[in-house]
C-alpha cells in the first residue's frame, strides 16, 4: 500500500497524472452513485421546474423542487450524503444486526428476534438521528421503556442487548463519541422496577399426582407425537432438539442418542419459516442423552411406525414441526384436566426429579446440555410433591413431632 501511494504522489508530481482531473473523475462517479441510489425519479414539470422526492424517517416522502436540473441534483446528493453521515438508529440498527446474520454470528431465529424487540421499543426513538442522542437521553429512553412496557427483568435485558450491539456499531464507524456503558449501565433502575412474573410450581412442572396419569396416557395412546412427549419426559430433551433427532443421532446399541441440531423459525418475505440448524442451542447442548433402562423400547416403537424417514419423527413423509409437539401436548393436559404446560415444563420435571433423586449433579447437567447445576437450579428446579407429600416428611421429623 506504501509503494502505491509513492507511484502515485510521484505521477501526479511529475505530470504523469492530472491531480485535478482525477479529482474531478472521482466526485462525478460519487455523485453518480448516489442519484442511482435515489429511489424517487427526477422529473421535469410543465412548469419547467425539476421535481423528486426525498424520504423521510417517518416512512412518508417530501417533494422538492428545483429550476436548474443540476440544482435538484445536489439536492438529492446532499440528502444522502447526509444520511451516509448520520444515518437514523433504525438504520444503524438493520446495518448492524443484517451484518450478524451475514457473518454467522447469529442465526435466522435470533435475527427475527431482534427485530421484534427493536419494533416493540424503538418505532418512535428510532427515527432519530443516531448523531442527534446523547448518553443521557438513551438513559431516559430505557428507563422509559420499563414504565411503558411493564417489562420483566429478561424484557430489559433483551432491549438492552440490542442497544448496546448497535451502540457499539455506531461507535465503531465514529457516528457517536459518548460512552456506551453511561448510556445504558448509568441508566436509573434497580430490580424493583421489573415487572415480577410469579409462577406457582403447578405451571412450571408435573406434581406427583400429574405425572403418573399423563406417562400412563402416553403409552397407552401411542402414535408418533405421543412417544415423542414421552421421550422429551425421560430424557430431559428439548422439544426443537427432538424433532431433529435421525436414526443415525443412536449409540449401536440404542440406549442414547447423541443431540446434533434443534430446529429453529425465522420470519422471511413475511412467512415463517422452519429449518434444522445443525447445531443446537448452546455449545453445551451438544451431547449424548442416555435413555433410562425402562423406557429403550420407545425406539423399537418409533422404528415400526417409520422405518424409513431421514428424521426419526416423522408422519407421512414430513418431519413433526415442534408447534406440532406444543399443541398436542396441550390437548392431552385439556384431555385430563391438567393444568396445561407446554413442552419445556416435561424438560423441567425431568430436572426435579432427577434432583430429588440425588442424580449426581454432572449426569443431570450432561442430560440437559447446561455449563452449571447452578443454573439449573435456578430456572429449573421445583417443588412438585403434593401437600401430603410434604406433610409427611415435616411429620417424620423428631423437632416435629408432638411432645
Amino acid at each position: 500500500m506504501n509503494n502505491l501511494n509513492i507511484d502515485f504522489k510521484y505521477a501526479i508530481e511529475h505530470g504523469i497524472i492530472d491531480y485535478a482531473d482525477v479529482w474531478e473523475k472521482s466526485e462525478n462517479m460519487k455523485r453518480t452513485e448516489y442519484l442511482e441510489k435515489h429511489p424517487h425519479p427526477i422529473t421535469l414539470g410543465k412548469d419547467g421546474y425539476w421535481r423528486t422526492y426525498l424520504p423521510l424517517p417517518d416512512g412518508t416522502r417530501k417533494q422538492v423542487k428545483k429550476k436548474k436540473e443540476k440544482d435538484i441534483q445536489d439536492a438529492v446528493i446532499d440528502f444522502w450524503k447526509e444520511q451516509e453521515e448520520n444515518p437514523t438508529i433504525r438504520e444503524v440498527f438493520e446495518e448492524w444486526n443484517n451484518r450478524r446474520l451475514r457473518l454467522n454470528k447469529i442465526g435466522e431465529s435470533t435475527h427475527l428476534r431482534n427485530i421484534q424487540v427493536y419494533n416493540r421499543h424503538y418505532y418512535k426513538f428510532g427515527s432519530r438521528k443516531i448523531k442527534s442522542i446523547d448518553a443521557e437521553q438513551m438513559q431516559e429512553f430505557l428507563e422509559e421503556q420499563i414504565a411503558e412496557h411493564d417489562l420483566t427483568a429478561k424484557g430489559y435485558y433483551n432491549l438492552k442487548t440490542i442497544t448496546r450491539g448497535f451502540l457499539k456499531h455506531a461507535k465503531r464507524k465514529h457516528l457517536i463519541e459518548f460512552s456506551i456503558e453511561d448510556a445504558i449501565d448509568g441508566a436509573d433502575i434497580s430490580k424493583n422496577d421489573f415487572k415480577i412474573v410469579i409462577k406457582e410450581d403447578e405451571q412450571e412442572v408435573f406434581s406427583e399426582s400429574e405425572y403418573p396419569i399423563m406417562i400412563n396416557y402416553l403409552i397407552e395412546n401411542i402414535d408418533i407425537h405421543n412417544l415423542g412427549i414421552l421421550f422429551m419426559f425421560v430424557t430431559g430433551m428439548r422439544v426443537g432438539e427432538l424433532v431433529a433427532l435421525k436414526y443415525e443421532d443412536f449409540t449401536e446399541d440404542k440406549v442414547a442418542c447423541f443431540v446434533r441440531r434443534t430446529e429453529t423459525r425465522y420470519k422471511k418475505d413475511g412467512q415463517y419459516v422452519l429449518e434444522i440448524k445443525d447445531r443446537p442451542k448452546t455449545q453445551a447442548g451438544i451431547r449424548e442423552v442416555v435413555i433410562p433402562e425402562g423406557y429403550q423400547w420407545i425406539y423399537k416403537e418409533l422404528r415400526k411406525m417409520n422405518p424409513f424417514g431421514e428424521y426419526v419423527f416423522m408422519k407421512n413423509g414430513e418431519r413433526l414441526s415442534a408447534q406440532s409437539i406444543r399443541m398436542r401436548m396441550k390437548r392431552i393436559c385439556s384431555k385430563l384436566q391438567i393444568y396445561p404446560k407446554p413442552p419445556h415444563k416435561a424438560r423441567k420435571t425431568y430436572v426435579t426429579i432427577a434432583r430429588d433423586n440425588n442424580v449426581p449433579e454432572k449426569v443431570i447437567t450432561d442430560q440437559v446440555g447446561h455449563t452449571s447445576i447452578s443454573c439449573t437450579d435456578k430456572y429449573y428446579y421445583r417443588n412438585r410433591k403434593t401437600i401430603q407429600t410434604k406433610v409427611n416428611i415435616l411429620s417424620n421429623v423428631a423437632e416435629f413431632k408432638a411432645m
